[in-house]
Formats: C-alpha cells, sequence, structure tokens
C-alpha cells in the first residue's frame, strides 16, 4: 500500500500548488507574523527567520517523505508570490482519511485564495489519491475559516468542546492563551459534486487542472 504523497504541484487558473522552497523563506516568515495567523494557529510567535528556515527545510519536506501529509506553498500563477499554506496532515493510509489546514497572507484574503487552493487539493486527493474523506477542524470564533469550509461544500459533524488553545492580543502588547471549541468539518468524494460549478458561477476560477 502507498503511504506517502506523490511530490506534486497543483494548478488552477490563479494560484501554483506547490513545494516549498528557500525563496519562500522571507514571505512565509512576514505572513506567519500576521496576527490572525497568531490568533488562530499554534505557530511560534514571533515566529523568526530561522523558524521558517526549519519550516521549509526540514519540517513541510518530512511530512510527506514520513508519510504524515503534504505542505505546499500557494503562490499566484502571474505574480509567483506566496500567498498562503495547505497542510494535509494526521493522514491514515488505511481509512484514505486525512486532515487540511490552511492559512491565507494578510495581503491575499479577500480574493478566495483558501477557498480555491483548498477546493484544488480536494480535487486532487478524492481523484487521484482515491481518498474517501477529508476533515477540517476550526476554532469557533475564526469565521474566516469557516467560510471556506462552507464554501467547498464541508459538512459540520460537530463541536470538540474545549479542544483548541488560540491566542488573543494583551493591553501591553502581547499576547495571552485562551481555551476554545473547535467545530469538526467533513468532506467526501460525493461532497464535491456541484461545488465546482456553484463556485464558478459566483465568479471563482476553475480548480481542473493538476500535474
Amino acid at each position: 500500500m502507498t503511504t506517502t504523497f506523490p511530490d506534486i504541484s497543483i494548478s488552477t487558473e490563479r494560484l501554483v500548488l506547490r513545494p516549498y522552497d528557500d525563496s519562500d523563506i522571507p514571505a512565509h516568515t512576514e505572513m506567519m507574523n500576521d496576527e490572525m495567523v497568531v490568533a488562530w494557529t499554534s505557530v511560534p510567535h514571533p515566529y523568526t527567520t530561522a523558524h521558517a528556515e526549519e519550516w521549509v527545510r526540514r519540517i513541510a519536506p518530512a511530512e510527506r517523505t514520513e508519510g504524515r501529509g503534504v505542505v505546499l506553498a500557494v503562490t499566484e500563477f502571474l505574480t509567483q508570490r506566496l500567498v498562503g499554506t495547505i497542510h494535509l496532515q494526521n493522514t491514515n493510509w488505511r481509512t484514505r482519511a486525512t486532515e487540511v489546514a490552511y492559512v491565507t497572507a494578510p495581503w491575499a484574503r479577500g480574493e478566495g485564495y483558501a477557498t480555491e487552493s483548498v477546493l484544488a487539493v480536494a480535487q486532487w486527493l478524492f481523484r487521484d489519491q482515491r481518498f474517501e474523506r477529508l476533515e477540517l477542524r476550526t476554532a469557533a470564533d475564526n469565521t474566516a475559516s469557516q467560510q471556506v469550509a462552507q464554501k467547498i461544500g464541508c459538512i459540520s459533524e460537530g463541536v470538540l468542546r474545549n479542544a483548541w488553545i488560540a491566542r488573543t492580543p494583551t493591553e501591553d502588547g502581547g499576547w495571552t492563551d485562551i481555551r476554545t471549541d473547535l467545530i469538526v468539518w467533513s468532506l467526501l468524494p460525493e461532497d464535491l459534486e456541484g461545488a465546482a460549478d456553484q463556485l464558478a458561477d459566483a465568479g471563482y476560477s476553475s480548480f481542473t487542472d493538476w500535474n
């Protein structure tokens, strides 16, 4: 049984999803220091160039080679600028199920890039890799992430109470941990039927090509 994802690049009309390389380190460092990223993820803060180097050169490649998932940099097709990241993680090869996490850079929000990239990965995962389940977990107050899940056709399955630690800014300019619930979403192959057409009608690009 195959237990690793291939070393791939996925293309849409607007985006290229590909493995990270050293040229992404400055933009990745800046993206991970954004307030929304700090609030809703568990990345170190402040996020330094050394953290980015470790991510790009060791952690991200190991996710694929060790069979846990795959990490892709999301870049604009025309400018090649880094606009986000997609991370498949906690992969179960027996059940053909995995979990997706995503981050969008502050300079790229409002363009539908997260929706476009997650849907492209889902299509590749189901059609090419024959997976049967994609799971998302969103913090209870992270409405932007929940909107992505809804737009690609995910079904809300329930709430994991008090299951995540988010961060909130303090008056002195620092951050403090707060506990929050997680909403569990799932996407199955049959859930994709019609999702791409609905998004195309809403003005999004197509998500049908990868290599």
